[in-house]
């Protein structure tokens, strides 16, 4: 049946249109390997990885822009090709304000919007491959439990950085991915390296779930009614949920019972609207630095088609950020726990 599955998969995203002219035609479907899903190795192959009844990570010719990594939750009752969320690649050099921004800067290998990325499985592999043979993934073992890992390389960015992430996806931990930052040779010295979720307008995240309150993006913009991104709102590591060990989360959720029955306008793409449950999305950080804030920016028109978002404002851009360490690990994950019960999991009740 699982086979069955993936062919399908494969028929579907060989759709011109699906993913930019037949980038995906002739690329290998994703194939299971017990309870993983993995990139078939040997031939050209789609980039996908994660576990079969939990998250999904994937990269492009897989539909979306350049430059970003892909999030998929069919556990969610989504459809496996449904991205839920991006993660962007934003490094700050040392002495600077200015990101670097890996879905919008032009790549210099290709002349393509958004820089390349590229799939290894270690952290050797610092010249552009072939991102038709993306990495396998390696599985090894941690404390009774199944572990994958790989490794995705950026081009140069036009700030002068260059960078890495290191992802690893547990099996006891389904709906969550672990992303660490480096940089490798060459690279400019950074004050930050900035994973961030790029599109919670799409589940319409419009509530941050902190210590003693929850910061609405109505209550932070009530009469932003422009075209583009607002100004970020900063949030203090104090004023964020910490469990007993020091853990730091950064949580949003919807505001809506059932997001799947908003009203859109007419002509709103089919990719905006939302599919499946409820769903609570988080970063969490071990061991913060004391200078770890979380960030939010809000839009209330959709990106690319200026369309305007059911309900009004609702956070785009979800991150965290703190200064640049080599190795540094934040986790992301998407529950499908409410925020309430999802705290509560976290303080063990």
């Amino acid at each position: 049946m699982r086979r069955f599955l993936f062919w399908v998969l494969s028929l579907f995203l060989s759709i011109p249109g699906i993913a930019g002219p037949n980038l995906l035609a002739g690329l290998a479907a994703p194939e299971c390997d017990g309870t993983w899903i993995r990139p078939v190795q040997g031939r050209p192959a789609i980039p996908m990885w994660g576990l079969v009844d939990g998250i999904r990570v994937g990269l492009f010719p897989l539909k979306g822009p350049r430059g970003l990594i892909r999030i998929y939750t069919p556990y969610l009752g989504r459809s496996a090709t449904d991205v839920m969320n991006f993660i962007a690649i934003e490094p700050i050099p040392a002495g600077s304000l200015t990101r670097g921004y890996s879905e919008l800067e032009p790549s210099r290998l290709d002349q393509a919007n958004g820089k390349r990325f590229w799939s290894t499985d270690d952290s050797l592999a610092m010249h552009p491959g072939d991102i038709r043979f993306p990495a396998r993934g390696v599985i090894s073992g941690e404390k009774g439990h199944q572990v994958m890992t790989f490794f995705i390389f950026s081009e140069a960015f036009d700030n002068g950085a260059k960078v890495y992430v290191r992802l690893r996806i547990r099996e006891d931990h389904p709906y969550q991915v672990e992303l660490s930052t480096f940089s490798y040779e060459g690279s400019i010295p950074l004050a930050h390296c900035i994973v961030t979720a790029t599109m919670g307008n799409h589940a319409r995240l419009r509530e941050l779930h902190l210590k003693n309150t929850i910061k609405r993006s109505g209550s932070l913009w009530p009469d932003y009614k422009g075209k583009d991104f607002t100004l970020h709102d900063f949030t203090p590591l104090e004023e964020m949920i910490h469990n007993d060990k020091g853990t730091a989360y950064f949580i949003a959720a919807p505001d809506e019972k059932y997001p799947v029955d908003a009203a859109y306008v007419p002509r709103t793409p089919i990719h905006w609207r939302y599919t499946g449950i409820r769903a609570t999305q988080y970063w969490y950080r071990e061991e913060p630095s004391p200078d770890l804030k979380g960030l939010v920016n809000g839009r209330c028109c959709y990106w690319g088609c200026k369309l305007p978002i059911p309900g009004g404002v609702s956070y785009e851009n979800f991150e965290i950020i703190e200064p640049f360490e080599e190795g540094a690990t934040f986790v992301f994950g998407i529950t499908p726990l409410s925020p309430e019960c999802f705290i509560k999991q976290i303080n063990g009740l």
